[in-house]
């Protein structure tokens, strides 16, 4: 269990050494105060994954390296059943005039590890870099995928009761990473608590139990990582909208924000064969997006978004990027119709719908509908598969004689 109860950290910037000087001499100030975490709460449970999002500079670096002993906060409290270890920035712990072997013995012992922990565990931690000869080399010859390798072993060896996990993770090759992924799903199993920071929404929505969204050093979201992941697009628009016209809906079921001069009034989607929002994989389905508008608007953009039954966006596509030109008329209603072959694996989907101007919702949001409608693909028809999408591969075989 870990519980965070409002800490806060205050950094003083100056604009040059000179002044940080300057102000021991005569007492007199020469830097900006910068608030990096205000009064922040939350709590981890054994076994549970809590997710943290923010746009860059919103504190989540320096959460990190306060609950992992980097830094102390200058308020509050934090309490923690056991070790926590993790991923922070590449490099930090190790020394890069030593060898991989030997930043083992350093940076474990950073960890809390012993020499003779250290040396029961050496060989495990080295099998499973996969770094082979390159362990007995000095760390400034390796590439920044070797060492996360490194660190990522001798951290999840450490025996935490938390892992804390950033954007270190994505450095590296795709063999790597999965069996990185794999030994943190075992961790969580064995009641292992998991701090995962990532600017990648469709891991956040698919490995945590719940998140929270940091935003100028302040918690201003918690909750079920879907809703907190809305809650962050929700506030990229706003950092966008220099004229502070995006609101949220006032309906808290409603989960849709924009400046609603164009509202979407109903998203329906349907197989052609079935004629009802259960399809079969490979049939023809239509979605249907009907848009009101307040007033004339040219050159609007109609977008949809399929997310699985983990929130994980699956597809997404609209008018623009399809070169379809879209006017709304004031005191007409607009269906935009998209056709598609569902060549997508059984299970649970939402559709997501969303009105803007060129390209992104970053730019003129008139409407996000997060989840508006919902549909489920059974069955299917033709060659079956497994997996989330179906690809059209060619068979063939060959036989010839020794």
């Amino acid at each position: 269990m870990i519980r965070v109860d409002s800490i806060s950290k205050k950094f003083k910037l100056y604009r040059s050494p000179a002044d940080r000087l300057k102000e021991i001499v005569t007492g007199k100030k020469y830097h900006a105060d910068f608030q990096a975490l205000n009064n922040v709460s939350f709590a981890v449970a054994d076994g549970e994954t809590i997710g943290i999002v923010g746009q860059n500079g919103a504190g989540k670096s320096t959460l990190l390296k306060i609950l992992t002993g980097i830094l102390m906060p200058d308020s509050g409290t934090i309490a923690i059943d056991g070790k926590i270890t993790g991923l922070l920035e590449l490099g930090t712990g190790f020394n890069s005039e030593m060898t991989g072997i030997e930043n083992i013995y350093m940076n474990g012992t950073l960890l809390g590890m012993s020499r003779g922990e250290i040396d029961r565990r050496k060989d495990t931690i080295i099998d499973f870099t996969e770094l082979g000869e390159f362990i007995y080399e000095q760390l400034k010859t390796y590439s920044s995928g070797m060492v996360m390798r490194l660190a990522f072993s001798i951290a999840i060896h450490a025996d935490p009761k938390c892992f804390v996990v950033d954007e270190a993770l994505s450095v590296g090759d795709a063999h790597f990473q999965q069996k990185c992924m794999n030994r943190i799903r075992a961790f969580r199993e064995n009641g292992g608590s998991i701090i995962f920071v990532s600017h990648d929404m469709n891991a956040i929505k698919i490995l945590c139990d719940k998140a929270i969204l940091l935003n100028q050093g302040t918690v201003v979201e918690e909750g079920s990582p879907e809703i907190v992941v809305n809650s962050y697009n929700f506030l990229i628009s706003k950092l966008n909208d220099s004229e502070n016209k995006i609101i949220a809906c006032a309906k808290k079921e409603d989960h849709s924000y924009g400046t609603f001069e164009a509202r979407i009034k109903n998203v329906t989607i349907f197989g052609e064969n079935t004629r009802s929002n259960v399809i079969s994989s490979g049939e023809m389905a239509n979605i249907s997006v009907e848009v009101e508008p307040s007033r004339d608007i040219a050159d609007v953009t109609v977008g949809i978004l399929i997310r699985d039954k983990f929130g994980q966006d699956i597809f997404g596509t609209n008018s623009y990027h399809h070169s379809v030109k879209v006017d709304l008329h004031r005191n007409k209603i607009l269906t935009c119709a998209f056709k598609m072959r569902m060549d997508i694996g059984p299970g649970k989907y939402t559709v997501t719908a969303a009105l803007h101007s060129s390209d992104t919702h970053l730019d003129d949001c008139f409407h996000w509908a997060d989840n508006i409608t919902l549909f489920e693909i059974a069955g299917n028809y033709n060659n079956t598969f497994i997996g989330v999408c179906k690809l059209y591969p060619e068979i063939n075989v060959a036989e010839k004689t020794h």
